[in-house]
């Protein structure tokens, strides 16, 4: 199992979002000048079509129990390996390139311990990772590595944490079953997809908007 650590934001931390009416493309290049001067990025993992689905079924029934839990849509399921937050919107054709270098396949993942994160006001129910052949931790530790070097993000100080988000903690309500949850159901895997995305904030989930994605082998 990981060690316990901070978990990575998910592309949603506290805090305003970029104004929505910057769309930069799919193929990932800028927008046109004169558009929004930033958007909200970040880098993840996308699960492949099983995984989503046995994440699906197993919290299927602690939401209908779970009042204050809001699931993240099926299609979002990610892991998030680097998030980036407000970046100009220039900067993104560059990032998605360090992406697609920084891409490689990532085999041996198995979901892990369900986590209520944090552990004693919990904003989010997750599923920890389990990073058999450290492929995963390799892909995040490569991709900080380029970021870094060439000055586009900053180390984190904590061990990196993999796992999935897949509820979160209504605002100004709590959890009812505190530590209580079924184990998460067997379920190994490989990663889908390497991708630079865009997160919109505003009323409702967040939507993630895929900027650059390379599909893994």
């Amino acid at each position: 199992m990981p060690a316990r650590a901070r978990p990575p934001a998910d592309g949603q931390p506290p805090g305003r979002g970029a104004d929505a009416s910057a769309r930069p493309s799919g193929d990932g290049r800028a927008p046109e000048p004169g558009a929004t001067a930033t958007v909200r990025l970040f880098v993840a993992l996308d699960l492949p079509e099983a995984a989503r689905a046995a994440l699906v079924a197993w919290r299927g029934p602690l939401l209908a129990r779970e009042a204050a839990l809001r699931p993240v849509p099926a299609e979002a399921l990610h892991v998030t390996l680097c998030f980036l937050g407000e970046r100009p919107a220039a900067a993104v054709e560059p990032l998605g390139e360090v992406v697609a270098r920084c891409a490689g396949p990532v085999e041996g993942i198995a979901l892990g311990a369900p986590l209520w994160l944090p552990r004693r006001r919990p904003r989010l129910l997750a599923v920890a990772l389990e990073d058999r052949h450290g492929e995963l931790g390799a892909l995040q530790e490569r991709l900080m590595d380029a970021l870094v070097a060439g000055g586009r993000a900053q180390r984190e100080t904590r061990p990196y944490l993999p796992h999935v988000t897949v509820a979160r903690v209504r605002r100004g309500e709590a959890p009812r079953a505190g530590g209580e949850l079924d184990p998460s159901p067997p379920c190994a895997f490989g990663g889908a997809a390497v991708a630079l995305y865009r997160s919109h904030l505003g009323r409702g989930p967040a939507r993630y908007e895929a900027l650059r994605s390379v599909k893994l082998a």
